[in-house]
């Protein structure tokens, strides 16, 4: 029997078994391509096999070697074009892989991952419509129970309220529908509602593991709300399926810049950039990370990039002239009016322009035109405000609340209550007010490591009204009356334990420079108690006036007014004033302008509040290797000059609405008005 010939493997067994070799197999899976292919040259669906088999061991331009001429002769055949489109991407080939795999979606529309290879392309391409457009399909297609079509269709056009009142009654029935649950976190995220869509996120993910797409979507939630040590472990499951998937490496770069680590973000996104240099949206974020990290040429260029490649993009010239310390030259400035001059500019794109041409125009001493082009920034900027963004009496409102609340019995009541230990300074106040000098002086000094503005105070403070067990719902700060000693100490361990992700050093005191924590003055005593806090204060016109010109990416809705601005300031120094009377020396304040005219006092006393010995090296701050992510990050870079100070008075014939809403606390500056 030794010499019988042995039974022929049928052609069909053969392609199958190849297939399913590829995931777990795929060198095999190639061998056997290979024999089907001895035996049946050309074989279309072998020759597919082979390439994908080559693509999964990492020979990427192999595959496309045998991909590339298969798609050309069977042009209607999407798989395909699919299986090129993919390998076009992993060679970094984005407008080849864009175009095979649109010729598979015309052949094919119902193929959910093209659309969404396709949209991850688009948006790294810096075509971010054409990238929602297919993200779009992407979930519809990717819906196949038809009982989701309805609010997959909603959810497409934009009728967010619609698809998710859909949702929730499907979900009512079919609790553990992951489809469904990925598609309602992507309708609440969609309104702002992050945290409900993380909590979705989460169940989809627990009832499908392997759903890479809702993981893409949660790592994003969670990198929205700063938490940013779980986001970083997801990116990373979702990068060890795809290594060069830009998408997930832009997503890694921009949460690593959160927690401080720019070298590797600046890696990451030199990575994306090299196979997606045209996107200038990425050149912007990569320019933002070069400057924290204090590489000032770089970041410059990388700005320029993104300027050449999309000249409309107000951000990148405001990105330049937020620098500070960057001057335009007289072609920037035509090239900014000319952008003005367009009537389809957008706004966003509008109020940067603005902006940013303020900023040139002071530079050159014009500055009537200055002011005029802040104003209109400003006021482009509010109308695009959600109603109800900011409202001053609110703020007003809060501050009489704490002072009624946080009394001198209530806190004498809750002494010695909280976490005891002392790694933490407190650096609070305005924006613009001199906090960022603070952090580089003090962050200068061997025993004190400074990280950046960190939003946990904040995320402490809105959680206990969400997670609150009064019936009632009770408000914050009034909440805090509800808790005992146990849980003041679990809040102030908590602030620990989140911020440990930001401390590399391994000092034992570390800077967490939040200018607005001066609303949670109250809370951060409690909860730690042996804290330092500390408050810098500028002259009223110089700090508000700063902040008027300055556009803030996020928040700090209260600055597009003079006005609001001006009751910001007036209701910040009313809470400091009463925290000075409740808890006398518990705050240290720093008057910028004592800073500037006498450092090497005020930084001795600084540091004595602080129980930290003097180091010459706070006063040469300006050494400091570290990076800074304020708009002051280049300033700190340089000694102490007095040429801020009073930048604001070529504007004072433009400042009565702010000198009427600072009322009574201008003159008194820089002591608090008397009551």
């Amino acid at each position: 029997m030794n010499g019988a010939p042995q039974p022929v493997e049928t052609l069909e067994a053969a392609i199958n078994q190849a297939a399913k070799l590829l995931a777990s197999n795929p060198s095999l899976a190639a061998e056997k391509a290979r024999e089907i292919l001895r035996a049946s040259p050309k074989h279309p669906l072998a020759t597919l096999l082979l390439g994908m088999a080559q693509r999964n061991l990492g020979a990427i331009d192999t595959a496309v070697e045998i991909l590339e001429p298969l798609a050309g002769a069977h042009p209607q055949w999407a798989p395909a074009q699919y299986e090129l489109g993919v390998t076009f991407g992993l060679a970094g080939h984005a407008e080849a892989a864009v175009a095979a795999l649109r010729r598979a979606v015309r052949l094919r529309p119902d193929i959910g991952e093209a659309w969404r290879l396709i949209a991850d392309h688009l948006f790294e391409l810096g075509d971010p419509a054409g990238a929602d457009l297919a993200h779009a399909n992407h979930l519809a297609v990717s819906t196949r129970d038809p009982r989701l079509l309805t609010p997959a269709a909603a959810l497409c056009e934009g009728r967010t309220a619609e698809a998710e009142t859909l949702l929730r009654a499907h979900l009512e029935q079919y609790p553990a529908d992951a489809a469904a649950l990925r598609m309602l976190a992507e309708s609440v995220a969609r309104i702002g509602r992050d945290g409900d869509a993380e909590a979705l996120l989460a169940r989809c993910l627990a009832v499908a593991p392997g759903f890479t797409a809702a993981r893409y979507n949660f790592a994003v939630v969670l990198v929205k709300q700063n938490k940013t040590a779980e986001a970083l472990a997801e990116i990373g499951k979702l990068l060890a399926v795809e290594p060069m998937n830009p998408s997930y490496l832009n997503l890694q770069a921009n949460a690593l810049t959160k927690i401080g680590e720019f070298d590797q973000a600046i890696d990451a996104f030199a990575a994306v950039l090299a196979n997606y240099p045209s996107n200038a949206k990425i050149w912007l974020a990569y320019g933002h990370a070069l400057k924290t990290a204090g590489h000032r040429g770089d970041c410059i260029t990388a700005y320029r990039r993104s300027i050449e490649l999309a000249p409309a993009l107000g951000e990148a010239y405001w990105s330049l002239a937020n620098l500070k310390t960057f001057r335009f030259a007289s072609g920037d400035i035509d090239a900014m009016r000319a952008q003005l001059a367009r009537p389809d500019l957008a706004g966003e794109d509008r109020l940067h322009f603005h902006f940013a041409l303020g900023k040139a125009l002071e530079d050159s001493k014009e500055y009537p035109d200055s002011f005029a082009q802040y104003a209109e920034g400003n006021r482009v900027r509010r109308a695009g405000l959600p109603p109800g963004s900011y409202v001053p009496d609110e703020t007003s409102a809060y501050v009489r609340r704490s002072k009624t609340l946080f009394s001198a019995d209530f806190l004498g009541q809750r002494a010695g209550w909280g976490c005891w230990d002392r790694d933490p300074i407190f650096v609070i106040g305005l924006p613009r007010s001199g906090s960022t000098l603070l952090e580089q002086i003090l962050s200068s000094h061997s025993m004190v490591e400074g990280t950046m503005e960190l939003h946990d105070v904040h995320q402490i403070a809105t959680s206990l009204v969400r997670e609150s067990k009064q019936t009632d719902r009770l408000l914050y700060p009034e909440v805090l009356a509800s808790l005992c000693a146990d849980d003041f100490r679990a809040l102030g361990e908590r602030y620990l334990r989140q911020t440990r992700i930001q401390r590399k050093s391994g000092a034992p005191t570390f800077i967490d420079k939040m200018p607005n924590n001066w609303t949670h003055a109250g809370l951060i005593h409690l909860m730690l108690p042996n804290a330092k806090i500390v408050d810098a204060r500028r002259h009223p016109l110089s700090c508000c006036f700063s902040n008027f010109k300055q556009h803030f990416s996020r928040g700090q809705h209260f600055t597009y007014s003079l006005e609001d601005i001006g009751r910001f300031y007036r209701d910040y120094v009313d809470l400091m004033a009463h925290f000075d009377k409740v808890l006398p020396g518990r705050v240290h304040r720093v008057i910028y302008e004592r800073m500037v005219e006498d450092t090497e006092t005020e930084v001795r006393r600084l540091l004595a509040y602080c129980d930290l010995p003097f180091e010459d090296a706070c006063l040469r701050f300006y050494e400091t290797d570290r990076a800074v992510r304020t708009p002051s990050s280049e300033q700190v870079r340089q000694p102490i000059f007095r040429e801020g100070v009073d930048k604001w008075r070529h504007y004072e014939p433009w400042l009565d609405p702010l000198k009427e809403a600072l009322g009574p606390v201008l003159d008194a500056y820089p002591d608090s008005p008397t009551p």
